[in-house]
């Protein structure tokens, strides 16, 4: 991630970085805490290009379905989010998603064809459209240039607001693309389990835009996991509405390849965000997998290692059990040679080479819990097989997952 920002100057501005994006967050009264904003509305002043990629659990959100008739033509200009309730699993669920687009019109005159709806929080609870209704006027009223409270907005559990924007250069014109997300727990992509809304002014196609992000989340987003667990709502959003002025990007290229590097500057920051703020987590795990026969194989290890529940536990209590990692490696399905597999951990603090050639080798414990005391732990495994490399990230697993999810409803 340091490497892509360094090729981008990482700006502020969130998703209000880019040209022509407002975006707004209140407390309307779904979620019974005041202090906690919890509707959030996102608007480009011109009719934007867009796509979406949704969650592959087969229990949805209401959300998702409306979102995806909506964007059907590739155009959207406006998102509206709710959090504290995911609208999922209720009879009228589909009606209430509608009227949050129609609200969107009714108040910025923006079709509600073209807006993009999102809910996030408890499934089956009834989402009850009088308290937004009423928060509209003020959720308008305070559209800005300003992206922090629509990322408030759409937390549940998380405990930071996660933004970033990047600026770049296209054609010789100055681009900008910017993004917020929500995630913390039920994090176990196969797209997505979290939600993010990226703005950029870049002009490009609806059909490349498409294509970019359904790349994208291949080596980003689906390859997060905080507990396992796959949500029923969850998206990643784009808008691009062209206000940079470039020369539109219609195909693969010099302009589409920089485009997609801004991209994946913003997605992958998001998701160390994301996996960093695991819900009771207290260290960001980064699994690092090189020389592999293929990227393929590279991702299952990576993903496997980062998913189990063992190592993470081990994380936490800052053990070097490294036969945790190898394990989750010779379950995860991947054609290895386990016989060759090396393994070191690694911090700000140093790296601790602990397995070569599927061996255990000597290593000194106080070095190894220095290491593995930090609050960002990398695990790099050499596969020793090829030249395939891939990334995943996780957290480790605490007890206050439990004391969460115990009573995540009160």
């Amino acid at each position: 991630m340091t490497e892509r920002i360094d090729k981008m100057k990482q700006i502020s501005g969130g998703v209000c970085a880019a040209k022509g994006f407002l975006a707004s967050g209140i407390h309307c009264g779904i979620r019974k805490n005041r202090t906690k904003r919890d509707l959030a509305l996102i608007i480009s002043q011109k009719r934007a290009k867009a796509a979406s990629v949704y969650t592959q659990n087969l229990v949805k959100g209401a959300p998702i379905y409306v979102t995806k008739e909506n964007i059907k033509d590739g155009f959207a200009q406006a998102i509206i989010c709710n959090s504290g309730n995911a609208n999922t699993c209720n009879a009228n669920g589909i009606e209430i998603a509608e009227e949050m687009c129609a609200l969107v019109e009714k108040h910025t005159q923006i079709k509600k064809e073209d807006v993009i709806v999102a809910s996030t929080g408890v499934i089956g609870q009834p989402l009850n459209i009088e308290p937004i209704e009423k928060g509209m006027q003020a959720l308008v009223e305070g559209l800005a240039v300003n992206s922090e409270f629509a990322a408030e907005a759409i937390m549940t559990t998380d405990t930071v607001k996660k933004e970033i924007a990047v600026e770049f250069s296209i054609g010789g014109k100055t681009c900008r693309l910017g993004g917020i997300a929500k995630g913390s727990g039920m994090i176990h992509p196969n797209m997505a389990t979290m939600l993010v809304f990226v703005t950029t002014d870049v002009a490009i196609s609806s059909q490349m835009l498409r294509k970019a992000l359904s790349k994208d989340v291949e080596t980003s987003f689906n390859m997060v996991s905080v507990d396992g667990d796959t949500s029923t709502n969850d998206m990643v959003s784009i808008l691009a509405n062209g206000e940079a002025g470039n020369e539109e990007i219609i195909s693969e290229g010099a302009d589409y390849d920089v485009f997609c590097e801004a991209l994946a500057t913003v997605t992958k920051y998001l998701c160390r965000m994301i996996a960093k703020d695991g819900e009771g987590a207290t260290k960001l795990i980064t699994s690092n997998v090189t020389g592999a026969k293929d990227e393929k194989t590279a991702k299952i290890v990576a993903k496997s290692v980062v998913c189990s529940s063992l190592l993470k536990a081990a994380m936490f209590g800052a053990d070097a059990n490294w036969g945790r990692v190898l394990c989750a490696i010779g379950y995860s399905g991947a054609d290895i040679d386990i016989n060759k597999v090396c393994v070191s951990f690694e911090s700000c603090k140093g790296i601790l080479p602990v397995c070569e050639n599927g061996a255990g080798i000597e290593f000194s414990e106080e070095k190894a819990k220095e290491i593995l005391t930090e609050d960002e732990i990398i695990i790099n495994i050499d596969l020793l097989s090829g030249e395939s490399k891939a990334t995943a990230w996780g957290c480790d697993l605490t007890y206050d997952y439990v004391k969460i999810n115990g009573d995540y409803r009160t």
